[in-house]
């Protein structure tokens, strides 16, 4: 079957979605699968070029950023993918495409569809779903909702990558088929290691974003001085400087240190150095961060949102505190911190959760089976 992805994220160039899209296209090829993946050009990157197997094209598309994008990047990767997609269909001649986020790659699929007949799915991340992070996308919502109810309805299905993405995408249109399928992660590259379980050395790992949530872990932090914890920020974003500041007013700034972003093997070695990770974010799709540190074997605190609660089940690999609560988050922080030997238990526990459900072969075949369905041969 010849399959086309369509994502304005692609690694280098995004987060999670891109990672996603990767590891999917990847055990797709491995399956025997023909697969090619439309995504932006950032950089010196080349135009084309075979990797793990698959056929990557990158095309012309304003992109500043490699961890984000403007709405206006959006909307000219949208046209651009749009037309390349078009060119493709002589080229290629895809069975089914996948699209990553309803907008801007589900116009792509939907021209291909309303000229060619080319089945697709679209895989929702979050930040594409009206509803998530009301106070980041409200207003671009509100604009693209006309659109994505058309994408959607034309779709052969939508794919949700927690059940908690699949009750705000119905609550906005229940009309579309959603099946759950959830991110996984590379068993192989993210593996526990040797570890010393004290003194606590906490991790975080991703953008530096209000909806990330770090401030509040800063909040809860203050609170526990007392304890001799180190904690690690492993990512760039706008609310760096804030968080600097913020660290210095309350007194933690010797004990929070900013690493920045790190390449891969540097992060996996904050993953190995670390003893707990923690994740207060306020809204999630499926946290491919997570899942990572959930590989290498750290036990976890987490807000309870949709993503998260599938992840961490808690008290057993590790504990989920309201979002937006410091005084729950300080109170679950204390009560780790001072049991290594619980800690220890909660990150096997993490290891042994992620090798039964998350592996990316498994989530491929998912993805595999859905394609398979829809497909016209």
């Amino acid at each position: 079957m010849r399959i086309l992805i369509i994502n304005s994220e692609y690694p280098p160039v995004g987060g999670g979605a891109g990672n996603a899209s990767a590891n999917i296209a990847r055990e797709l090829a491995n399956f025997g699968q023909d697969v090619t993946v439309l995504t932006v050009r950032y950089g010196d990157l080349p135009r084309q070029t075979k990797q793990d197997g698959l056929q990557i094209m990158r095309i012309k598309a304003l992109r500043r950023h490699l961890d984000r994008s403007s709405a206006l990047e959006q909307i000219i990767f949208m046209f651009a993918s749009s037309f390349h997609t078009l060119a493709l269909l002589r080229k290629r001649q895809p069975d089914v495409i996948v699209a990553f986020f309803g907008v801007p790659s589900g116009a792509a699929a939907w021209c291909a569809n309303l000229l060619a007949g080319i089945p697709y799915l679209i895989s929702l991340r979050g930040g594409d779903v009206p509803g998530f992070r009301p106070y980041d996308f409200a207003l671009y919502h509100k604009l693209v909702a006309p659109f994505l109810r058309w994408i959607w309805r034309r779709s052969s299905g939508l794919v949700a990558n927690s059940r908690g993405l699949k009750s705000l995408a119905e609550a906005f249109d229940s009309s579309v088929p959603i099946t759950v399928i959830p991110n996984g992660v590379d068993l192989h590259r993210y593996a526990p290691g040797s570890r010393d379980w004290q003194p606590p050395r906490m991790l975080f790992v991703g953008r530096l974003v209000y909806q990330k949530g770090v401030d509040l872990l800063f909040e809860a932090l203050q609170g526990l001085k007392s304890q001799p914890w180190e904690l690690s920020l492993v990512g760039d974003g706008p609310e760096r400087a804030t968080l600097q500041k913020l660290a210095r007013k309350q007194g933690i700034s010797e004990r929070v240190h900013f690493r920045g972003w790190l390449d891969g093997e540097a992060v996996l070695d904050q993953f190995r150095q670390a003893n707990l990770f923690v994740f207060p974010s306020r809204h999630e799709g499926m946290p491919n961060a997570i899942l990572e540190a959930m590989a290498c074997g750290l036990p976890v605190i987490a807000s309870r949102i949709a993503g998260n609660e599938e992840l961490v089940m808690d008290g057993e690999n590790g504990l989920l505190v309201p979002p937006e609560d410091s005084n729950a988050l300080r109170n679950a922080l204390s009560e780790l911190l001072e049991d290594s030997t619980r800690r220890k238990q909660m990150g096997a526990a993490s290891r042994q959760r992620v090798e039964a459900n998350y592996s990316w072969s498994q989530i491929a075949e998912h993805y595999l089976a859905l394609l398979e369905k829809i497909s016209n041969i």
